[in-house]
């Protein structure tokens, strides 16, 4: 990986570098048949793993994220940060600290913003994609539409990477882990080994990916 790693420490965000270091590898790996998409990108450390792995290709990442911050991370919740806020705007504002993290890495020319909401993005998607990293919003409803809506893009032997999984409740929400699970119950994945809390599927080579799936 050829972005260093004080580069990386700089960026905020609550990627573990292991984590970080399987998404380049996957990347790498895949992005020379598909680009690849991230959904909640904060400011940036995941893009950096993942836009370099994309780069080896000449490859592009698209990166979604309102930049207005997820539940967690609005004033008086567990994970707000001031130094995210815009008080002129009076509203969370990641994006100039996402830009910064993209110039820092040399990027600029592989990560593709989209600065809106991932079901907005998804409306009139249609391009294949070879992975796809669900790291946004944790409530139940916005994992899964997440998953409803960019899962189905996948080509046959692409990845769906999910973070912040916990199995035990008592260390961490738990809707990242039931859309693992659902994508794991409907036969269209196997099931590779995690990296902490990630978790890493792969399309197979055969099945339909269902137009609509089941509510919550």
């Amino acid at each position: 990986m050829n972005i260093s790693e004080e580069i990386i420490a700089s960026v905020k965000g609550f990627l573990d570098r292991e984590e970080g270091l399987r998404l380049y590898q996957l990347a790498a790996e895949i992005s020379v048949r598909a680009p690849c998409l991230e959904i909640g990108s904060y400011c940036g450390k995941s893009a950096l793993y993942l836009g370099a792995g994309c780069r080896k290709n000449n490859a592009v990442l698209f990166s979604i994220d309102h930049h207005r911050g997820s539940e967690e991370q609005q004033p008086g919740e567990q994970y707000f940060d001031p130094e995210t806020y815009d008080m002129t705007a009076g509203a969370m504002d990641t994006f100039p600290l996402f830009r910064k993290a993209l110039a820092m890495g040399r990027l600029e020319d592989t990560v593709v913003p989209l600065v809106t909401g991932s079901s907005v993005a998804a409306r009139m998607w249609a391009t294949p994609l070879g992975l796809v990293f669900i790291d946004g919003g944790h409530s139940h409803e916005a994992a899964f539409t997440d998953y409803s809506n960019w899962s189905r893009h996948l080509v046959p032997g692409g990845y769906l990477v999910v973070h912040d999984i916990f199995p035990n409740p008592e260390d961490g929400g738990q809707a990242p882990y039931y859309i693992y699970r659902l994508a794991l119950s409907s036969g269209l994945f196997d099931e590779f080994p995690m990296t902490k809390t990630l978790g890493v599927l792969r399309r197979r080579e055969c099945g339909v990916m269902p137009e609509f799936l089941p509510d919550v």
